[in-house]
């Protein structure tokens, strides 16, 4: 796949030349799903239906898009993939919700998406922080907040992991950052809401407006 991980949507000119650039298409031209599975665990329903609304200030389903549908992970396993699987494959582009990583990677493993994303060669991903989390080896102790998680280990898409939100007081400072960051050991991205990382054929690009920081794996 494409990846657009974001902290924050796309929240700025750089951010959404990047979506394009990704697409190879305006966003006008473009379909997409989104999926809000994520939000429920941490802000409930209505933050599920802010995000698909785009009633928030994190730009990603009110961006303008051709088509827009919702792709509820927890409700897949009893369609059937004969339906949903080709859902996701006329899609241009896949908007994942923030809200809790863990509870959305199990559902992207139990509804069989996980098992697709490989064969999305053209399909793009945008993550919005837990959207964008999920895609990573571990999240770190800290941001695991579904209590029926086993550990802090993700879906291993990209071989590095993120702090978003960088600079939001008092949990995600910049101390705190690399506190996590010792945790991951691993390479790892701390980024604020003004940043996003793209991904494309093992390709790894910071687009920012704000402010970022590499940490390097641990020797």
């Amino acid at each position: 796949m494409k990846l657009l991980l974001t902290s924050a949507g796309v929240n700025n000119t750089s951010i959404r030349d990047a979506l394009v650039d990704l697409l190879g298409k305006p966003i006008a031209d473009s379909s997409a799903l989104c999926i809000p599975t994520a939000a429920y665990p941490m802000g409930g329903p209505a933050s599920a239906w802010r995000f698909i609304t785009g009633q928030t200030p994190l730009p990603m389903c009110d961006l303008g898009w051709k088509s827009l549908g919702v792709l509820e992970l927890t409700a897949l396993p009893s369609i059937g993939d004969r339906r949903w699987v080709s859902w996701v494959r006329e899609a241009d582009v896949l908007l994942v919700a923030g809200g809790d990583a863990t509870y959305l990677c199990h559902w992207m493993r139990q509804s069989g998406l996980a098992d697709l994303l490989p064969s999305l060669r053209d399909t793009v991903w945008v993550g919005l922080s837990a959207g964008s989390m999920v895609l990573t080896p571990r999240i770190g102790a800290d941001f695991v907040e579904w209590r029926s998680a086993p550990d802090d280990r993700t879906l291993g898409v990209v071989d590095f992991s993120i702090f978003p939100h960088l600079g939001l007081e008092p949990d995600n400072t910049m101390a705190g950052a690399e506190r996590w960051a010792a945790e991951i050991a691993g390479p790892a991205y701390a980024i604020d809401d003004q940043t996003a990382i793209t991904v494309t054929d093992g390709t790894v690009e910071v687009v920012s407006e704000g402010h970022w920081r590499l940490f390097p794996p641990a020797a």
